[in-house]
């Protein structure tokens, strides 16, 4: 069992995938017109077929009750992996990223936890 896609609840497909690529530099694998929305993913241009992110539109009525919940508790809702979290993050920042955690050390690993713009916190580590 491999993991080959992933789910994303964002409140708007198409700032979603501008974020995502544009900012994060995931690149755009699929997208299905499905009426108003879209079968819509992303993926690591590091990874060519590895494993898509789904950026779901949030408009299911648990979605927002539970996205509030982990928001208020500073909660990433995923984790994405990199080299070096400092760097990635003073890239981030440079451009526009709002960050809700710093860089911090957490034995082996470092995180930091950023706005997506799209609805979630999202949190980079690396070993």
């Amino acid at each position: 069992m491999k993991v080959t896609v992933m789910s994303v609840f964002v409140n708007d497909q198409a700032s979603a995938l501008r974020f995502y690529t544009e900012v994060l530099g995931f690149e755009k694998r699929t997208e299905i017109p499905m009426g108003p929305v879209s079968w819509l993913t992303v993926g690591s241009p590091d990874q060519p077929g590895g494993p898509e992110i789904s950026l779901e539109p949030s408009d299911h009525p648990a979605v927002k009750p539970f996205r509030d919940a982990l928001i208020a508790d500073g909660i990433p809702w995923t984790s994405f992996g990199v080299e070096d979290v400092q760097r990635e993050y003073e890239r981030l920042r440079a451009l526009g990223v709002v960050f809700t955690q710093e860089p911090t050390a957490m034995g082996p690993v470092t995180t930091a936890i950023f706005d997506d713009t799209c609805g979630n916190l999202i949190q980079i580590a690396a070993q």
